[in-house]
């Protein structure tokens, strides 16, 4: 698929960070457009519609969060993905709860942030017509008659594993925090500690390898995230 005509808006003071995006992301054939600071890009976003933000936490006039809630407050639904410090977990789940769509840490490598933006995008076009069928590697999720495969052998999971898997499932490809599982599962009020079992419970029926699972990785002190779809 042609990435022509998609419009990137990078906010970040760092003018060697917005040319390696510039440069990087440029050779994907988007288009980028920069801003340096809060305030500007509040303009430029309302000017230009861009298709996707990429916002690093860390601007002189604003903080990250409180832009990213204003756009949020707004109305702006276009996927933000967050750029923040490799030790900043607080920031980013606090990012993510305000309406971020997925982070990266820097230093980061280019395929990565491509890949994380590609599956932003493409969750943005599938929100109206979500897939009855999941499949990634040999896993496969019917979410219409709740049935889940491994490699063509049916798997039984109790009521709260599905519900997990479920929420992964609908957000392939993004992280999800444990607060937004634990809502999704318990309503919200559950310790974290009954969604670590949980998932410990569900990878030991869905991964040939539990300790090092292919499927549902963990994000350390954010969450965590499934597969993206075959």
């Amino acid at each position: 698929m042609s990435n022509a005509g998609v419009k990137i808006l990078v906010v970040d003071d760092e003018p060697p960070i917005r040319k390696l995006l510039r440069v990087g992301l440029g050779t994907q054939d988007y288009t980028i457009i920069e801003a340096p600071a809060a305030k500007p890009a509040l303009v430029i976003a309302k000017a230009e519609k861009p298709d996707l933000i990429l916002l690093d936490l860390g601007l002189p006039d604003m903080a990250g969060h409180d832009l990213l809630a204003a756009w949020r407050a707004e109305g702006l639904s276009v996927p933000v993905i967050i750029l923040s410090s490799r030790t900043d977990e607080a920031g980013i789940v606090k990012a993510l709860e305000l309406g971020a769509d997925d982070y990266v840490t820097k230093p980061f490598g280019m395929n990565e942030l491509i890949a994380r933006i590609r599956t932003a995008l493409r969750h943005r076009l599938q929100q109206q017509g979500e897939k009855p069928v999941f499949q990634t590697g040999e896993l496969s999720v019917d979410l219409v008659k709740r049935i889940v495969r491994l490699a063509g052998q049916e798997v039984k999971l109790s009521p709260k594993e599905y519900d997990i898997l479920r929420a992964l499932v609908q957000h392939a490809g993004k992280v999800l925090t444990h607060r937004f599982l634990l809502e999704q599962v318990w309503g919200g009020g559950a310790d974290v500690q009954y969604l670590r079992v949980y998932v410990r419970q569900l990878r030991q029926k869905i991964e040939k390898t539990p300790d090092e699972p292919q499927y549902i990785t963990t994000e350390t002190g954010v969450g965590y995230r499934l597969r993206e779809p075959d």
